[in-house]
């Protein structure tokens, strides 16, 4: 695999190597498709706002900017295809609970394995939260980016995605210790 760097690949791309995309693509399509997994518990449309997510990479390509790190221009555009995704279901699912229940579908061992029931209370728990305090906490505790990071991609101080992650945090323990009758991690 390419050792050149997202940001010198995305300025390949942008200037017209579209090859250099698959490069891209192999690097960051599963990180992707779990963000998306978490935000929506399905698979297929996970899969398909992964594949939506780097369309819009190559339409958008001319726009990136070197100076801005490729991984919060990457979320940027997920984050976008996501909200987009809720807007065209809106008449089907409310803003406010787009948390899907996940589909029935066999389990692969792995999932088996993990798939305790605190394991399983906390993924309720994190679909009844807020989308944006959803969002901090799967880019922060899943995804790996530092606050600097998330703070730039929400277009804000790094001082309020503490407060929101705090929040998020505190929001979620109170939801799961519901959702589990009162039984702590």
């Amino acid at each position: 695999m390419d050792k050149t760097n997202d940001n010198e690949l995305m300025e390949q791309v942008s200037a017209g190597k579209v090859e250099k995309l698959a490069i891209l693509f192999e690097k960051h399509h599963v990180r992707l498709y779990n963000f998306f997994l978490r935000l929506t518990g399905r698979r297929n449309i996970s899969e398909d706002l992964v594949q939506e997510v780097f369309i819009r990479i190559l339409k958008y390509s001319s726009t990136y900017q070197a100076r801005s790190k490729f991984l919060v221009w990457l979320y940027s555009i997920a984050r976008n295809t996501h909200v987009d995704h809720l807007r065209k279901r809106k008449d089907e699912v409310p803003l406010d609970k787009q948390w899907y229940e996940m589909e029935s579908t066999e389990p692969s061992p792995a999932e088996k394995a993990e798939k305790s029931q605190e394991v399983v209370w906390l993924g309720h728990a994190l679909g009844k939260l807020p989308l944006k305090k959803r969002e901090v906490l799967i880019l922060s505790r899943y995804q790996g980016l530092k606050y600097k990071e998330i703070a730039e991609l929400f277009g804000c101080q790094i001082g309020t995605v503490k407060v929101l992650v705090h929040r998020a945090i505190k929001e979620l323990g109170k939801v799961y210790f519901e959702l589990s009758g009162g039984t702590a991690l």
